[in-house]
């Protein structure tokens, strides 16, 4: 994948003089062990057995550093890589910043500790702690309850929210066609399940009950221009990001919500006599029926992938019920920035206010990002599902195309454009974090975060982000993991 340069023979010989010392002491003992003891037995004929052919033996001593080739890789390739990332950094001016290492060791960085806006880069962050508190199998069910006789409910049937940021119809396709929702939790096959379970006829109504989270909608910092359009309402009810039609949206979203199963029960045969309405069901009511999503690694690859902002918010408040006490944007900020502070990630120059990144006043430091990516790995959930250079469906899909990145760098991308509001405006925002993987094992860990006029622009930030992809082909520059591995 990278451009080579010249190896570093002397820093190999170097490395492997220890283990060959070791690699002869360990030959030394194995030719003293005593020799086996043939025993023959006199009660029962001898079995002859075919010879087994056995793989050829690898020559390199057990003890060898060449069992370790892709450390050893990354040792000698360090130095040039190094190099490398210091010629790009005077791209990097003092109102923006970026810090990279590779497995974990630090390589290089600019104004790292700089608090910026970091635009949906917050998502990182929101989705390491969910896989932390939530857990990787966490999963939301979306029940439906009320006293059902006979195929008939009495009363009301009651929708009660359980958080899930992707129930939808089949026809929804999110706000952003680019990249529309996957891994979702199908709407018509709670109304199916309902009809399966004997429902034919509702004489009450369906009643939304939203009552898991708070009543907060939008994060008070959020400007009118991205409130709806970009993120919200966020509720514990959420069908379609409160969308009843293709052509038709919610004032409400908890009232949008049952109308969106009111019209899928009258789909599969079940007659709903009253209006769609919003309470709170009574504790003692029996389950009808229920819908169960699919587990958290797949909501954040969702999340990660095409960056949803109301999954992120709801999975926030859904943090903040599992270990802050409360439904609420701050019950979940207070967990995420106590998770952080567990994990050794400086937090004195963060200001985190909402689980999206959407509002202007989030500020991270590229270091504090860059902990963050290295707590995850490319091969956990995180890494695996971001976005993918190239790949269509995610944000993406139109960057690093033609280059050797495309297939292979995995990132989340970030955007505040902050357009001039008649005021003098506010420094747009273009984020870009993730990795790259290496040879033999490992990846390039990264976080870049860009503040300033017209950044968000591609013509002002593209060429920032090929350079740095540039740097990022450097590594290796010398022998790989494949190459210096058992021989």
């Amino acid at each position: 994948m990278a451009r080579r340069r010249n190896p570093y023979p002397g820093l190999i010989v170097v490395a492997l003089v220890p283990a060959l010392i070791l690699g002869g002491c360990w030959r030394f003992a194995d030719g003293k062990a005593p020799a086996a003891v043939e025993v023959t037995s006199t009660d029962t004929p001898a079995v002859v057995e075919e010879p087994v052919v056995e793989p050829a033996a690898l020559t390199t001593p057990l003890l060898s550093v060449r069992r370790s080739p892709a450390v050893l890789a990354r040792d000698v390739n360090l130095g040039a890589f190094t190099a490398e990332a210091e010629a790009f950094l005077p791209l990097i001016d003092d109102t923006s910043c970026v810090a990279l290492s590779v497995d974990g060791q630090m390589v290089a960085g600019s104004h790292a500790e700089l608090p910026l806006r970091p635009a949906s880069n917050v998502k990182i962050i929101t989705a390491a702690v969910a896989l932390e508190v939530l857990g990787a199998d966490h999963t939301y069910t979306t029940e439906v309850r009320g006293t059902a006789e006979g195929g008939v409910v009495a009363g009301d049937l009651y929708l009660v929210g359980s958080g899930d940021p992707l129930l939808s119809s089949s026809w929804w396709n999110g706000p952003n066609a680019k990249y529309p929702p996957f891994n979702v939790t199908s709407i018509e096959t709670l109304a199916q399940n309902i009809r399966h379970a004997g429902v034919t006829r509702i004489d009450g109504s369906v009643i939304g009950d939203a009552s898991r989270y708070d009543d907060e909608w939008y994060a008070p910092s959020w400007t009118d221009d991205v409130r709806f359009s970009e993120g919200g309402p966020v509720s514990a009810l959420l069908v379609n990001d409160s969308r009843e039609a293709i052509d038709r949206s919610s004032n409400d979203p908890v009232i949008g919500a049952a109308t969106v199963l009111t019209e899928a029960l009258a789909a599969v045969g079940v007659t709903v006599a009253g209006e769609p309405g919003e309470g709170v069901a009574p504790d003692d009511a029996p389950v009808v029926a229920s819908v169960t999503s699919l587990p958290m690694t797949a909501v954040l690859q969702e999340m990660l992938t095409t960056s949803d902002n109301n999954t992120a918010e709801m999975v926030l408040k859904e943090i903040g019920v599992k270990a802050g006490g409360a439904g609420t944007r701050e019950a979940g900020l207070g967990v995420v920035l106590s998770t952080l502070q567990s994990w050794g990630v400086p937090t004195d120059a963060l200001v985190l206010v909402d689980g999206s990144g959407l509002s202007d006043d989030n500020r991270l430091t590229c270091g504090s990002l860059l902990a963050v990516v290295q707590h995850q790995d490319i091969a956990d959930p995180i890494g695996q599902g971001l976005a993918v250079a190239g790949q269509q469906g995610g944000t993406l899909s139109d960057a690093f195309v033609g280059t050797e990145l495309e297939g292979v760098l995995r990132g989340k991308t970030g955007t505040l454009y902050n357009y001039d509001d008649g005021t003098g405006g506010k420094p747009a925002a273009k984020s870009l974090s993730g990795y790259v993987p290496v040879d033999g094992g490992g990846a390039i860990e990264f976080a870049m975060l860009l503040n300033g006029p017209q950044v968000a622009e591609k013509v002002v930030y593209r060429p920032i982000w090929d350079a740095f992809g540039d740097l990022l082909l450097t590594y290796p520059s010398g022998p790989t993991a494949t190459e210096l591995g058992p021989r």
